[in-house]
């Protein structure tokens, strides 16, 4: 599948500079990022979230887990995962999963780890699980231009 097409039109559209990375196929982004040889920490993870308002995307390491009660305290207390469902039916050019870590394109309001947002460099699945998208931190930030930021990761 390679990039969604949602994601190559947005990025396209953003002229931001990036390269593909292929890997062997994987089921999670934190063994992407292994199979890759890149640092977990510098692979953004997306995680999607419900509340009150609609959906929203998390952005946060691969290396790190998600600590819900620390978005719940940062972000309201009716934050909670979305269902495998809700995933799929958002991301529907995208492998079941495989969720980009660019939610603009898809609608999304996002959040980002401050774990994350400190990279030189971001990678990030590009909508299966055998690609990644590669940029430099500016070109990812200004992907996110409205995101909130906060702290709710932790290392594994």
């Amino acid at each position: 599948m390679a990039i969604a097409p949602t994601v190559a039109k947005y990025l396209a559209a953003k002229n931001v500079k990036y390269d593909v990375l292929q890997h062997e196929r994987t089921p999670s982004s934190g063994r992407a990022a292994a199979a890759s040889r890149i640092p977990g920490d510098r692979l953004a993870k997306a995680v999607l979230l419900r509340d009150a308002h609609g959906y929203a995307l998390a952005l946060l390491p691969a290396s790190h887990d998600i600590r819900l009660s620390e978005l719940k305290r940062q972000f309201g207390d009716d934050v909670e995962f979305a269902s495998e469902h809700e995933i799929v039916e958002l991301f529907d050019d995208c492998a079941a999963g495989a969720v980009p870590a660019v939610g603009e394109c898809y609608g999304l309001d996002v959040v980002v780890d401050e774990d994350i947002n400190s990279k030189p460099e971001i990678y990030f699945e590009a909508g299966d699980h055998a690609t990644l998208v590669h940029m430099s931190r500016a070109d990812f930030t200004s992907l996110t231009p409205t995101a909130q930021l906060g702290h709710f990761s932790r290392p594994h």
